[in-house]
């Protein structure tokens, strides 16, 4: 019989309870029905604990499992392993990163649960602080391409001294990734080339969810409501495209992203140093080859209805769309003035001239500009605004008329015209007789 020192408080205290319950029962006060609803347990429990204080006493009804191993416990070599790995290879992963990495790397099967407890009483993990106030979650889109969310979240990704940006565009309906990339700085190009690059490959999608920042709207007021009617560059895309944009006041309103980006920050800096990349290039490289794809098997749901709202877009060219756009006015001399450069204009054959004619000036995600006038594009420019491939029609070579004002036809091959002859006179003269 084990002593009663080597049990712990919480366990005497309840071998106690116990005991003044069954002497209440025993006493005739209550029924043994009764202590056994009291306890919490059956009433065969009850019998069986009932005998063992009778044969034991108080001992009888002490936990007989203490200081017994379990049959499922864990192999101390295992155990070892566990923290080592953790220890020196994946320090910096959070506890269900590390617990995924120990079975798909390691081949090593464990509960959640039991990892995350291993790791906290090896102080290797903080223990986790207490959830805020509840709050109810919005109900996801039924379709893929009903919403998407784009945000930037700023990070030291390549967990050195650099920070970038990684803007992401996700589906509301089944949280996948459509885009993924690190830049300098999230910018109104930089929010184009990834929307730019999710219409091409998806189609136009309903509506996009963002936050208020410069590249999206415009706020009079800071921290104030957004003007729907003074549109960015952004804005006029998709107004273009016929996509409705929603602003979020509040990061709680963000939730989907909100939540994505905390895995994103507890899983991918870890991925890239793995992964060996040290450079903005390489990083990316790997976002796109693997670490994309990868993210949506782990985290990607399926929609609740089935298909999809995304539409083709053939009918647009969409590097006029995702440009951004300035007015300017041809000068006299067929150029138009633009960040000190000047755009020289070729003729047109549709226009006598251009001169005074308000057009479009369009910056292009690849560097280059190009001008519009309407549906016609005027001509297309390097950065330095020299003049790229001829893309103008020439105006078509004046003919001469002649004096009657028709146009004399060319044939080929040339007829054959016999020249005309004198034709005699209506009125013919008498001939001459002899006198």
């Amino acid at each position: 019989m084990r002593s009663m020192e080597s049990y712990t408080r919480a366990a005497v205290e309840r071998a106690m309870k116990v005991q003044d319950v069954m002497l209440q029962a025993m006493a005739k006060k209550i029924t043994w029905w009764q202590a056994a609803e009291i306890l919490g347990i059956s009433d065969r429990h009850m019998r069986h604990w009932r005998e063992r204080y009778e044969e034991e006493g108080y001992n009888g009804l002490m936990d007989r499992r203490r200081g017994k191993p379990s049959r499922r416990r864990v192999p101390l070599a295992t155990v070892e392993k566990v923290l080592g790995l953790y220890r020196e290879k994946y320090f910096d992963m959070n506890v269900q990163h590390f617990h995924e990495k120990l079975e798909a790397e390691h081949g090593i099967e464990l509960s959640y649960t039991w990892v995350k407890q291993a790791l906290q009483g090896a102080g290797l993990v903080a223990r986790e602080r207490k959830r805020g106030v509840h709050r109810k979650r919005r109900a996801r889109r039924p379709l893929p391409g009903m919403l998407l969310h784009i945000d930037g979240s700023r990070h030291q990704w390549l967990q050195d001294e650099r920070w970038y940006d990684l803007i992401v565009i996700l589906d509301d309906a089944s949280s996948e990734i459509y885009y993924a990339q690190l830049v300098e700085e999230e910018s109104t190009v930089t929010v184009m080339a990834g929307l730019k690059e999710v219409i091409e490959r998806k189609g136009v999608f309903c509506a996009l969810y963002s936050d208020r920042g410069s590249h999206f709207w415009l706020t009079p007021k800071v921290g104030g409501k957004v003007d729907y009617q003074r549109r960015t560059q952004v804005g006029r895309a998709m107004h273009e495209l016929g996509v409705q944009m929603i602003p979020a006041y509040s990061p709680q309103a963000r939730g989907r992203s909100e939540r994505s980006f905390g895995t994103w920050q507890g899983r991918l800096p870890q991925e890239l140093r793995l992964a060996g990349c040290r450079t903005l290039e390489q990083a990316n490289q790997f976002l796109r080859e693997r670490y994309v794809a990868e993210f949506n098997r782990r985290f990607q749901v399926p929609g609740a209805q089935r298909g999809n709202a995304f539409v083709p877009c053939r009918s647009r060219d969409l590097s006029l769309v995702f440009s951004v756009q300035s007015e300017r006015a041809v000068n006299r001399d067929h150029t138009v003035s633009f960040q000190n450069h000047a755009l020289q204009l070729e003729r047109v054959g549709w226009k006598a001239t251009l001169a005074g004619c308000q057009v479009t000036v369009h910056q292009h995600l690849d560097g280059t500009l190009s001008l519009t006038h309407g549906p016609h594009v005027l001509g297309r420019f390097n950065a330095q605004g020299e003049a790229l491939a001829q893309t103008i029609t020439p105006a078509p070579r004046a003919v001469e008329k002649t004096r009657g004002g028709k146009v004399k036809k060319t044939t080929f091959p040339p007829r054959l015209e016999i020249p005309q002859t004198a034709r005699d006179s209506h009125f013919p003269t008498a001939p001459a007789t002899a006198g």
